[in-house]
């Protein structure tokens, strides 16, 4: 197909067909039938735009995005308006998600130009691929918006096209200056700072950053900032490892200028995103991110990375405090993501969509009717009060279930025992999500991402191994071997893959990430072929993605196609940045293998950028914790013995009891001579007494082996 075709339909409308149904991105599919002659990113288009010398119109979006779909509904399935698109533009259409490359470049522009970002983004290019002009989204009309006045895209359009063709020199210096801007932050070495050694200075260093992250704390709600709110699930992890060295430093009294404490910061957030509507109370998961301070309204899409971000926290504040509630939410959402998440390959499908029904959040809502319908009489007022349902509603007339009060509050005005309240809840919630079941759901994109998978991977690996589930163990298992046999062609690591076809060079996030998981899914289980191919995975990403004049990685392979610059992404957002993840995984390679040149490329991305990373928290959690990797004095577990073994267990079993960010966990047979040579860490190490037998090393030094638990127990 060369172009737009179209067929008339038997009510005088016509149907088209694009270049876009050929795709396997499901947001790509959902406009192949648009009237524009969308391509997708390739030599065809940009050929197109030299030859006839037309400037690119690139749409970027995802599938889970409401705006992207409104300005479909409005724009691209307009006639008129793709009339003007087709005439004037080469118009591209971009999955995000799929190209995180294309998305970052543009985004960078559009942000300079503009001072703000998102999606939809739409951005205008010369034929080159320079940017010269963008913004977001753009009504199909004129529209005033409070005080605003936002031009339609119509005019946009022919403004563009004014400027394209009166104005060329103008627009070509445009683009000259923003793709220069653009190189220079791509090519920028890392800013010179005199090294910190190891163990100096590392609570003062995070305390700069706790402090940073205080000022921004809503004591009432929890999290940072006020609406919208997102979950900062990195930020939370930083304060979580500022705690635990509070705990078992000499310095550990809170600075006089912070009223709240650490753990107050993580457990008052925790908590009440856990009770809020960000939550699904019914079926467990989490929305991305709520349009109010008080985690009260989501935005209903759920997307597989803050899922496996805010579980991972989650199991990390357990193993810290013991809260069971903390427990309850790691399970309950890696449930929904086994119940609704899972391909039958065993990858991880991306997101679930807001909408349903062509309504945001229909398919969480209640009405007081349908709760009367549904549950026993009895117990509709105690639901009600437990999760703040009223005959007005707290959204567009219908309930978003959140809890307002304890549960003891409810049952003392009810005059019933906790227990009592407690299991006729439990009871009520399976009666709704049992009819809830029945309804239609949001769509799902179902495409698989290597480093989204990779995110999600490490978080069930993590459960399996801390709560001692081994059905998590069999998910992780499955998934890694569904990335490793799918997601890889001649030894190349693929982005995404979707009805069994996998495309597109895989980015730095994808070696990584995908590395990280398989080092905790080999700490998990101590299968050495999980080690292993964690170990080759990184060396990739070294030769393919390695800055070595300036520090750090870039984004893309050096076999990637030319860009206008070449990216490389250094500051966290909603997920961690490749460069964050590298570095950390740098640090536990080193710690496995011994091998001091993992250690040096790590130090040498993170020393010079750590004033930066204390001074703006929010922007470099993942690799504030990354820091603390390289500035503490780790420790490294190596235990020898049958990993099935009784005695073996007892010892993991110590072992798991802690949240220890900075350490390895390495374990096998004695008699496994392969997997001892594949894991340096493990050798030399030989039994004591016959006995399953732990090392414990910490900063260059090892102490006396010990083969029963109380004498593990002792040296934690």
């Amino acid at each position: 197909m060369t172009e737009t075709q179209h067929i008339h339909q038997t009510d005088g409308t016509h149907r088209y067909t694009n270049r876009l149904i050929h795709e396997t991105s499901p947001y790509l599919l959902q406009h192949a039938h648009n009237p524009v002659d969308w391509y997708s990113w390739g030599e065809e288009a940009l050929q197109k735009a030299r030859g006839e010398d037309k400037p690119i119109l690139l749409s970027v979006g995802y599938s889970a995005c409401h705006w992207c779909h409104v300005m479909e509904r409005e724009s691209f399935e307009n006639e008129e308006i793709a009339r003007l698109m087709n005439q004037h533009f080469v118009c591209i259409k971009v999955d995000r998600e799929e190209r995180p490359d294309i998305d970052g470049i543009y985004m960078q522009a559009v942000q300079a130009m503009t001072h703000q970002g998102g999606w939809p983004m739409t951005v205008f290019l010369t034929p080159d691929g320079r940017p010269f002009y963008g913004g977001t989204y753009y009504p199909p009309s004129d529209r005033r918006y409070g005080r605003e006045m936002m031009p339609g895209f119509p005019r946009v359009l022919l403004s563009i096209v004014s400027a394209y063709t009166e104005h060329r020199q103008e627009v070509e210096d445009q683009a000259t200056q923003i793709a220069e801007y653009l190189r220079q932050r791509s090519d920028a070495p890392l800013r010179a700072r005199q090294p910190v050694e190891v163990g100096e200075n590392v609570l003062d260093l995070l305390n700069i950053a706790s402090e940073r992250l205080a000022d921004e704390f809503d004591a009432q709600h929890g999290g940072f900032g006020s609406a919208p709110k997102f979950p900062n699930t990195m930020s939370l992890e930083v304060l979580l490892r500022v705690h635990l060295h509070r705990k078992r430093s000499e310095m550990g009294v809170r600075n006089v200028r912070q009223k709240y404490s650490e753990l107050e910061v993580v457990e008052r957030s925790l908590q009440q995103m856990a009770y809020g509507g960000i939550y699904d109370q019914l079926g467990g998961g989490f929305h991305r991110y709520s349009v109010d301070a008080e985690w009260l309204v989501p935005h209903f899409e759920k997307m597989l990375y803050d899922n496996a971000l805010l579980s991972r926290l989650y199991l990390h504040a357990y193993l810290v405090t013991g809260n069971p509630l903390y427990r309850r939410i790691v399970e309950e959402t890696l449930n929904y993501v086994i119940r609704e998440m899972v391909s039958p390959e065993g990858g991880f499908y991306s997101t679930q969509d807001a909408d349903s029904e062509g309504e945001e959040g229909k398919f969480f809502l209640w009405t007081v009717a349908e709760l009367e319908r549904v549950l026993p009489a009895g117990d509709v007022p105690l639901f009600m009060q437990y999760y703040d349902v009223s005959r007005r509603g707290n959204f567009e007339g219908k309930n978003i279930l959140h809890i307002d009060e304890t549960a003891q509050a409810v049952a003392d005005r009810a005059q019933i025992s906790l227990d009592e309240l407690e299991e006729r809840l439990a009871h009520d919630r399976a009666l709704l999500f049992n009819v809830r079941e029945q309804r239609v759901k949001p769509g799902r994109d179902e495409k698989i991402l290597t480093s989204w998978n990779g995110l999600m991977l490490r978080s069930f690996a993590e459960a399996a191994r801390y709560l001692d589930r081994p059905d998590y163990l069999l998910v992780a298992t499955n998934n890694a071997a569904f990335l490793l046999e799918k997601m890889r062609k001649d030894g190349r690591l693929l982005r995404t893959y979707k009805d069994g076809r996998a495309r597109l060079n895989g980015y730095l996030e994808d070696y990584v990430f995908l590395t990280d998981a398989l080092l905790a899914l080999y700490e998990a289980s101590a299968t050495v072929r999980w080690f292993s191919e964690a170990h080759s995975l990184m060396d990739a990403a070294i030769t393919l993605f390695a800055d070595e004049q300036n520090g750090g990685f870039f984004d893309t392979g050096s076999d990637h196609e030319t860009l206008i610059n070449r990216p490389k992404d250094i500051m966290d957002n909603a997920i961690p940045c490749g460069n964050s993840v590298a570095a950390d995984v740098l640090l536990r390679l080193a710690a496995f293998t011994g091998e001091d040149s993992y250690r040096q490329r790590a130090d040498d991305y993170l020393r010079p950028l750590t004033d930066m990373l204390v001074q703006h928290p929010q922007m470099f959690g993942h690799a504030l914790a990354a820091l603390d990797f390289a500035l503490s004095s780790g420790r490294e577990f190596a235990l020898l013995g049958e990993p099935r073994a009784a005695d073996t267990r007892a010892l993991l079993e110590v072992i798991n009891r802690y949240y220890q960010p900075n350490s390895v966990l390495a374990c096998a047979n004695p008699t496994d001579q392969v997997a001892i040579q594949a894991v340096p860490l493990l050798a030399e190490r030989p039994l004591l007494d016959g006995k399953a037998t732990a090392y414990v090393c910490q900063h260059f030094a090892c102490l006396a082996p010990v083969n029963t638990p109380e004498a593990l127990e002792a040296s934690m």
